[in-house]
């Protein structure tokens, strides 16, 4: 849920939010919504594009003879990996898959004479930009029937000795947004591979048709692949461009059915400028890219800073506090330090330095939310007392400047409060954030919360420029009882790759890059985080306390350790 903080201002490291380029990643579905031809079909009922559609209820079948074809344009060449074949019960006994560059000239990629029908799973090696399906001998007195025709292929496939050409160089625009709603969304920042900044048309001149962004590599490089990671205003129509002089171009890729999100082409040519290409867009809006980054030899590359290091799990203990201080005790001020002043989230508690957070002598840090007025204050107006004078006392802290982190294992031993309105939680928020990145585009990893209207659920979620507040990525867990009743630990294993959330040791939600980037927007997680505990009242997400809540309310927190 949204937790946009306000917290003291301290001086932090800007960290390197970039990882290195992978060499192969997962192959992606080539075919599905592109143009294909088909030699005869059935009926109308039955054209040749239900066959790549992405409906498995949607078919195509063919005229009742052979030889029949199913062809496919993937709009350039590409690396081919995969072909699935969802047959109906008119399959093809004897059929041949070909892959050709122009259309004309075709090379075999897999041949059967005995084959039985169902779903086919065939692995293929070799390039092309058209792929066919020829069948010679029907299994039926029918024709030939598919309901899903799918090629696989390109993925990120790069060759080896490739780089990133692309980032920290100077790129131009057909127009650029820099106003409230887009501060310096700016040509370089599709190319700074900083995944929580952008580059947009502009809001007055740039929501037309064409738009575009070129880069400069700064000399002639060959080519072979570019990523693409869009903001909602995307392209559905556009082409990749290259060119040695700026002026004339040739064609790399070209798409009429662009799906946004992250796209990865592989592609092959020789030139110094890259150039998107946008004529159609998605929405009212103009064309937006978090991120445009081209791949390849040559050019003038600029090294990137080198990803963090991958952790190994579980790893061995970094940072902790036990909590292990004389009853009456404040946080250790060597790693926490106290926020103060009103919340926010239309929270409304007052945040004291460290009178409502204390070390019981039991080996437990005591944060609790108490009713007390604080005077001069002021927050959203009290339900119960009609007050907007703060009404409420409670207790936040992190350790920015102190300690922060990027991957590993978290986990904190919680027994949080419970009733109506309060929200204790347990995250993680980008150190990037003191260094002048805002809320969301620094990140924020939400480990636990927990709400008292819903006792039973604790929340595990994410934030990011494209996806935050009710938007977040993430599940809550129903644990069959009151949260509250007891303690339980919270944990998270965080990589490069992945975040999987835990509860007493139990993994019940795991969030994956590639499946963020592909459906959601940018991954933003691969720089430092600091920790943070809170105990709040009120707010956006709990809703206000009323003639139910119980005070004083207490969160109780055994420890917080992190390993790498």
């Amino acid at each position: 849920m949204p937790r946009t903080r306000v917290l003291a201002v301290l001086a932090l490291t800007l960290a390197a939010l970039l990882t290195a380029p992978v060499a192969q990643a997962a192959p992606v579905l080539l075919s599905q919504g592109r143009p294909v031809t088909a030699s005869s079909t059935e009926s109308a009922a039955f054209p040749a594009a239900a066959a790549v559609d992405g409906d498995p209820g949607t078919r195509w079948s063919s005229a009742f003879g052979d030889p029949q074809t199913l062809q496919v344009d993937l709009g350039s060449t590409q690396q081919l990996s995969q072909v699935v074949l969802s047959w109906e019960a008119a399959y093809a006994k004897a059929f041949t898959i070909q892959a050709s560059t122009d259309g004309a000239t075709w090379t075999s990629l897999y041949s059967t004479t005995t084959a039985t029908g169902g779903t086919q799973t065939l692995n293929v090696t070799g390039s092309g930009r058209y792929v066919r399906l020829t069948g010679t001998q029907r299994a039926t007195q029918y024709g030939y029937s598919l309901w899903e025709f799918q090629v696989y292929g390109g993925g990120g496939t790069t060759q080896p000795g490739d780089a990133l050409l692309s980032y920290g160089k100077s790129g131009t625009a057909s127009s650029y947004q820099d106003d409230g709603a887009c501060p310096g969304c700016l040509p370089a920042k599709a190319f700074d591979h900083d995944p929580a900044t952008r580059w947009a048309t502009s809001a007055t001149t740039g929501w037309v048709d064409p738009g575009w962004i070129t880069v400069d590599l700064g000399a002639t490089a060959a080519v072979h692949q570019v990523v693409l990671q869009w903001d909602p205003a995307y392209a559905v129509a556009y082409q990749l461009q290259i060119s040695n002089d700026n002026a004339n171009w040739t064609t790399l890729y070209s798409t009429t059915t662009g799906k946004g999100f992250k796209e990865t082409l592989t592609v092959n040519g020789s030139g110094r400028y890259v150039r998107m290409y946008g004529t159609a867009r998605s929405n009212g809006y103009g064309y937006s890219l978090w991120g445009f980054d081209v791949y390849g030899t040559g050019g003038n590359p600029t090294t990137p800073p080198p990803a963090p290091p991958a952790p190994h799990f579980p790893g061995t203990l970094v940072w902790s506090d036990e909590f292990n201080g004389a009853a009456g005790a404040g946080p250790d001020a060597s790693k926490w330090t106290a926020e103060t002043g009103p919340g926010v989230n239309n929270e409304l508690e007052y945040y004291t330095n460290n009178n409502n957070a204390k070390q019981d002598g039991r080996g437990n840090l005591v944060i609790q939310v108490r009713r007390e007025a604080t005077p001069g204050s002021a927050c959203p107006v009290d339900p119960i007392s009609g007050s907007g004078t703060c009404q409420y006392t409670s207790g936040r802290i992190n350790t920015a400047g102190k300690f922060s982190f990027t991957y590993g294992h978290v986990e904190a031993n919680i027994k949080v409060s419970g009733s109506q309105g309060l929200w204790p939680a347990f995250w993680l928020l980008g150190a990037n954030f003191f260094s002048g990145t805002p809320w969301p585009n620094c990140g924020e990893i939400d480990i636990m919360e927990h709400v008292g209207k819903s006792p039973n659920l604790a929340y595990s979620t994410i934030h990011a420029p494209a996806y935050n507040g009710a938007g977040g990525i993430g599940a809550p867990l129903d644990l069959g009882q009151d949260v509250s009743a007891g303690f339980h630990k919270f944990g998270l294993d965080w990589d490069a790759s992945h975040m999987t959330f835990y509860v007493d040791g139990n993994a019940f939600e795991t969030i994956n890059r590639d499946t963020v980037e592909s459906t959601r927007g940018p991954w933003v997680y691969d720089h430092p985080f600091f920790l943070i505990l809170n105990n709040a009242i009120g707010g956006d997400f709990p809703g206000p306390p009323g003639a139910g809540t119980v005070l004083p309310q207490d969160m109780v927190i055994d420890y917080v350790r992190v390993y790498q």
